[in-house]
C-alpha cells in the first residue's frame, strides 16, 4: 500500500510540474480553486506551489487568481447549501463521507463561534467546501460570508506564495530531497482538519 501511495504521489508531482509550465497554468489554478471550494477534493495549494516554484515572478498573480477562484467557488457552495441542500448538497456530503463533519459544522455556525468558523476553515486545513455549503444551509448573510472567505483564502494563498517567492531555491531542494515525507505530511494536515472539526464540535 505504501508503495502504491508513493507511486501515486510521484505521478501527481510530475503532473503538477508539467501543468505549472503550460501557458494555461494560471487559469487551471483558478478552475481548481473554484471547484475545490464546493465539489473538488484536491486543494489548489498543490498547483499553486508548483506554479510559484517554476514562475516566481507570477507568485502574487497566482495567489490572487487562486483567491478569486476559491471565493467565487465558495459562493457556488453557498448557493448549493442555500437552495439545493436536499439534492446536490447532501449528495456532496455523502460522496466525501463527511456527514459527521457536516453535523459539527452546522452546530458551530449556530453556536458561539458562529461566522468566525468560516474564517478558520478558509485559512486552515479544515475542509472549506463543507464550510461553504453549510454556510448557505444555515443562511449566513452573504456579505460576511464573502468578506470572511476572501480574508481567509487570501491570507492562506498569499502566505504560501510569499514564502515560496522568498525561499524558492531552498524549497525546491527540500522538495527534491524530502518529497515523500512532505506529501504524507500534507495528507496528514487534511486529516487533522477533519479531526479539528469533530473536536471543536
Amino acid at each position: 500500500m505504501i508503495g502504491t501511495l508513493r507511486t501515486w504521489m510521484w505521478q501527481t508531482k510530475q503532473w503538477l510540474e508539467a501543468a505549472a509550465q503550460k501557458p494555461t497554468a494560471l487559469w487551471l489554478l483558478f478552475g481548481i480553486a473554484f471547484l475545490e471550494a464546493s465539489v473538488f477534493p484536491i486543494p489548489p495549494d498543490v498547483l499553486l506551489i508548483s506554479i510559484v516554484l517554476f514562475h516566481r515572478r507570477k507568485a502574487f498573480v497566482a495567489a490572487l487568481l487562486c483567491t478569486l477562484g476559491s471565493v467565487l467557488g465558495g459562493i457556488l457552495g453557498y448557493g448549493i447549501g442555500h437552495g439545493l441542500m436536499e439534492t446536490v448538497g447532501m449528495h456532496i456530503v455523502r460522496l466525501y463521507q463527511a456527514q459527521e463533519s457536516w453535523d459539527r459544522v452546522v452546530q458551530l455556525y449556530h453556536g458561539p463561534v458562529g461566522q468566525w468558523f468560516l474564517l478558520a476553515a478558509a485559512f486552515s486545513p479544515i475542509p472549506y467546501k463543507v464550510a461553504t455549503i453549510a454556510a448557505g444551509a444555515v443562511a449566513m448573510p452573504i456579505v460576511p460570508f464573502v468578506v470572511l472567505s476572501a480574508l481567509g483564502r487570501g491570507a492562506r494563498f498569499f502566505l504560501v506564495s510569499t514564502l515560496l517567492w522568498w525561499l524558492g531555491p531552498t524549497v525546491e531542494r527540500w522538495l527534491g530531497r524530502y518529497f515523500d515525507w512532505l506529501a504524507l505530511g500534507f495528507v496528514g494536515l487534511l486529516l487533522v482538519g477533519v479531526l479539528v472539526v469533530q473536536w471543536i464540535g
